[in-house]
């Protein structure tokens, strides 16, 4: 059987590393890859990049499964174009893509379909947005309604820190017309938790959840990035709020989806703000997450590809999935001046046993060198976060190139 991982990142290095197990799979080709997918098991590197390219490739190798990693893909609609053509594909189409492409549409969803969320208005005029933001409640929370490599969220302590974030999304468009439209939401103060369900059009199962670092320094200070680390599962993941997240935000979703009848057969990406044992969603991804990925496969004992292959089939209720009963540490390595400017070029030298999962690599004249902001991730099972968490953080010291930059406190506290 050959299949396509699409993606160069860690996700996409860690799904093909678990898809590499089955003994089924012939081939991986990776769309484009990494310096990591080049050496990894059955994988193959294919360095091509647009749609129609990659569904050609699909036919002329008769690719039997694709995955797709990143968003862009989805939201630009290679679902569409795999359907057109009857491959096989795990993702939403176009339209359901909608749901993580824009912030406006996935926030009047929530609202039509009754999933619990921040209060928020929308705007596509700077003047009406800043008359707004004079007379709100701060802190305040500023989006971009489009794709911004999960950049595109503010957090304003201020009506000066708010004006610079709408000039810059929709005067300076430094997301190049992904913040010409924007959300400006209430604030809540809680705990982020991040919830994956797996969809296949009928059935949904909850496949696991995570703890992601979204900000470049510890304490979570500083610019929001792709992601500098995640623990899995979230250890706030229990008791009634279980129930909670399931009965309040993940049920109205999957009845909202079948209403409005978009085609979804994949992952749904649940961010949610827990305040006061209560879950409000915060956004919707409609793909894996990237660190929280690497963290769930390590722990995923059931077969990746059976998975996805119940989804296709519309059989997902036919499925059990199981998981290693202990918890999960990843750290994301990041060039320095991560996630604004940074150098690329730089020598790797990895001397751990540990997991790492590259993304922002390349091989070139046998040499691995930095490629990218998140360059890798090192991941560790133990008994106990803290046991993860020691034995990651001492295989990463292990791992040199020049710049090199990490969070220290990943999983920190519990």
């Amino acid at each position: 059987m050959k299949v396509a991982v699409i993606g160069n990142g860690g996700r996409e290095h860690a799904i093909a590393w678990k898809i590499s197990q089955n003994p089924k799979i012939d081939k991986i080709y990776c769309i484009p890859g990494n310096g990591g997918t080049a050496v990894e098991k059955k994988c193959e590197n294919v360095y091509i990049d647009n749609i129609d390219e990659i569904v050609n490739f699909a036919k002329k190798n008769n690719i039997e499964l694709t995955i797709v990693g990143p968003e862009k893909y989805l939201v630009e609609g290679i679902v569409d174009e795999f359907k057109k053509n009857n491959l096989k594909i795990i993702g939403p189409d176009k339209e359901a893509s909608k749901l993580e492409g824009s912030k406006i549409y996935a926030k009047n969803f929530a609202k039509k379909y009754g999933v619990q969320t921040a209060e928020y208005q929308f705007f596509n005029n700077i003047k009406e947005a800043n008359e707004y933001i004079k007379n709100a409640k701060y802190p305040l929370v500023i989006k971009a309604d489009g794709l911004a490599a999960g950049k595109g969220v503010i957090i304003a302590q201020n009506i000066k820190e708010a004006e610079n974030a709408l000039y810059d999304f929709m005067e300076k468009d430094i997301f190049v017309g992904a913040g010409k439209n924007i959300v400006v939401e209430e604030y809540l103060n809680g705990y982020e938790m991040s919830v994956f369900v797996l969809f296949d059009g009928y059935n949904y199962k909850i496949f696991q959840t995570a703890k992601d670092h979204k900000k470049i320094y510890d304490g979570e200070k500083g610019p929001n990035t792709g992601g500098m680390g995640a623990i899995s599962p979230h250890p706030e993941y229990k008791n009634s709020l279980v129930k909670k997240i399931e009965n309040k935000i993940i049920i109205p979703t999957i009845s909202g989806i079948v209403k409005e009848g978009l085609n979804y057969k994949g992952i749904i990406f649940i961010g949610l703000m827990i305040v006061n044992e209560e879950p409000y969603l915060l956004e919707y991804n409609i793909r894996f997450g990237d660190p929280e990925t690497q963290a769930m496969l390590l722990l995923l004992e059931s077969d990746l590809l059976e998975i996805f292959e119940h989804i296709i089939d519309e059989k997902l209720d036919e499925i059990e999935i199981k998981w290693k009963n202990k918890v999960s540490c990843c750290i994301v390595a990041a060039s320095e001046g991560y996630p604004l400017k940074y150098e690329k070029g730089k020598e790797i030298n990895i001397n751990t046993e540990s997991l790492v999962f590259q993304a922002g690599t390349k091989l070139e004249n046998r040499k691995l060198l930095t490629n990218g902001g998140r360059v890798l991730s090192v991941v560790e099972v133990g008994e106990t976060y803290k046991e993860a968490r020691e034995k990651a953080y001492l295989s990463i010291k292990n791992i040199t190139f020049d710049g090199i930059y990490y969070r220290n406190d990943i999983g920190k506290g519990w």
